[in-house]
Order: C-alpha cells, then sequence, then structure tokens
C-alpha cells in the first residue's frame, strides 16, 4: 500500500480548515486561553514546564500550542503541509513559541536532530501507520535516556464496529489495510468533501510489544470507559460528577474500553 501517504495526506489537508471552523475544535475558546487537553493525558504529563517535548501527528497544532502554554518548548510534527501552515499561524498569534514540521512521521529521524524529555502522541494518530515497530523506533530515537513516551489513543476495540455501532464489522487484529471513502468528516459530518482513507486497527498487544521491543519500559497502561470526544455515531453523554465532556455508545453502556493511554520510560 505504497500510496497510502498520498491519499492520507490529501485527505487530511482538505479536512484542517473545515475543523479550524467546526464546533467541535472550538477556536474561539481555544483562542481565549482554554487547553485542548484532556484530563487522561494531563495526568501522565505532570508539571511539563521547561521539557522538550515532540508531538507526532499534531494536526493545526492545538494541543502542541496547549503544551506551549504549559511551559514545555514543543516540536510538533505533521504529514499535512496545510495543517503545519496553520499551525505556524496559530502560534504566530498566539505569540507562543513552538516549531512545526511537515514530514512523514517515519522520516522525522532525518529531518529533526533534537533528542526530547517526552514524545507525545493522542486520539486517532497510530491507525493511519502501517508499521508500528518502525513508529516505536522513531519515539525511541527521539527519546533522551530516562525520556517518556507519553500516549492516548482510541481503542482499538472501538474500530472493530460499524460506524453505527450495530454490528462488529471489523478485524481487531491488523489483518490489512482497511481503505474506505468517506464523506464529511468527524469535527462536521455535513462538510462538502469526500475522501477515501487507507486505515489500520493495531490490537493493544501489538502496541504494547512495539514498544517493548524497541526499548522502552511501560510504567502505566489505563482502559477508560469513555471519550472525552463527541466523535462517533450513537453515543450519549455521560457525566458523573457534572463536569461533562465524557461520551459512550448509548448501547453499550461502559461494557466497552473506548480509550488507552500509555506511559513509558527509555531504559
Amino acid at each position: 500500500m505504497s500510496d497510502y501517504k498520498t491519499i492520507n495526506k490529501k485527505t487530511w489537508n482538505d479536512k484542517v480548515d473545515i475543523h479550524m471552523a467546526s464546533s467541535f475544535y472550538n477556536m474561539e475558546a481555544f483562542l481565549q486561553g482554554k487547553t485542548t487537553l484532556n484530563d487522561i493525558e494531563l495526568t501522565l504529563l505532570g508539571d511539563i514546564s521547561g521539557k522538550k517535548i515532540l508531538h507526532l501527528q499534531c494536526h493545526f497544532g492545538q494541543d502542541s500550542l496547549s503544551l506551549a502554554r504549559m511551559g514545555a518548548q514543543v516540536t510538533g510534527v505533521d504529514l499535512s503541509d496545510k495543517a503545519i501552515e496553520r499551525a505556524r499561524e496559530l502560534a504566530e498569534k498566539l505569540n507562543l513559541e513552538a516549531t512545526f514540521v511537515c514530514c512523514d512521521l517515519y522520516e522525522a529521524p532525518n529531518v529533526i536532530e533534537e533528542k526530547f524529555d517526552i514524545v507525545f502522541t493522542s486520539y486517532g494518530t497510530i491507525g493511519w501507520l502501517p508499521d508500528l515497530d518502525q513508529w516505536s523506533n522513531v519515539v525511541t530515537h527521539f527519546l533522551k535516556p530516562n525520556g517518556q513516551l507519553i500516549m492516548a489513543d482510541f481503542h482499538p476495540v472501538v474500530w472493530m464496529y460499524d460506524n453505527d455501532f450495530k454490528t462488529v464489522f471489523y478485524n481487531y487484529f491488523n489483518a490489512a489495510p482497511i481503505v474506505e471513502a468517506e464523506t464529511g468528516t468527524y469535527a462536521d459530518r455535513e462538510a462538502p468533501i469526500a475522501n477515501q482513507t487507507i486505515t489500520w486497527n493495531h490490537p493493544i498487544s501489538e502496541i504494547l510489544n512495539a514498544l517493548i521491543v524497541s526499548g522502552l519500559e511501560i510504567k502505566r497502561f489505563n482502559e477508560y470507559d469513555y471519550s472525552p470526544y463527541n466523535c462517533f455515531n450513537q453515543t450519549e453523554e455521560f457525566d458523573p460528577e457534572g463536569s461533562g465532556g465524557k461520551y459512550r455508545i448509548q448501547a453499550f453502556g461502559n461494557k466497552i474500553p473506548m480509550v488507552y493511554s500509555i506511559l513509558a520510560i527509555k531504559k
């Protein structure tokens, strides 16, 4: 599937301006100072003031710039040149120090020379990558000794279902590339765009083993019965403490994992 990068890059370029204008990304609140990071990843990040962070697959930079607001020295990487262009514009507009690099993730070691205290990646990222051993080697390459990988992503169980969560439609295991045609986008389902996507479902065992083999020591692995984003069909808001912003599939309640997080350290 050698053309997956070209196909997916076009898809993400088409999404950038639609995402920035959507209520999903709530740009107005972000510009006024609201963080786009969630409790799941903030708990693992802790105090990052003065830390050097590499943010892989950063889209148009909201999370990267939220990290910068917390005092980190951030470098964001993304395949989409349009996303990186918008990220640089946002950084300038907000007068925040952050570096944004457009390149394929697997090529990043040939483009970026620095080492980092933290490599960060979150939500809808590694499913766009065919080879997790290569991905984990990139992560390890960029980490200083005792540096940390901090990641949160949607659980592979979620990707087994059809779009309306009626049937188990896809394989939990990484059996083959998943080639789909999509209209709209999760941030605006009525958006006038149509694209092809090529993704891979990586089971938890594949993710953890890739990290272990690359020399990382897994310190935390957590699973969550909700998503902090309302980006799926058939959801309901679950609000145990009155804080809002937690979503489950209505028919499943708390019976399936929707998100996982990992903290791993370079030995």
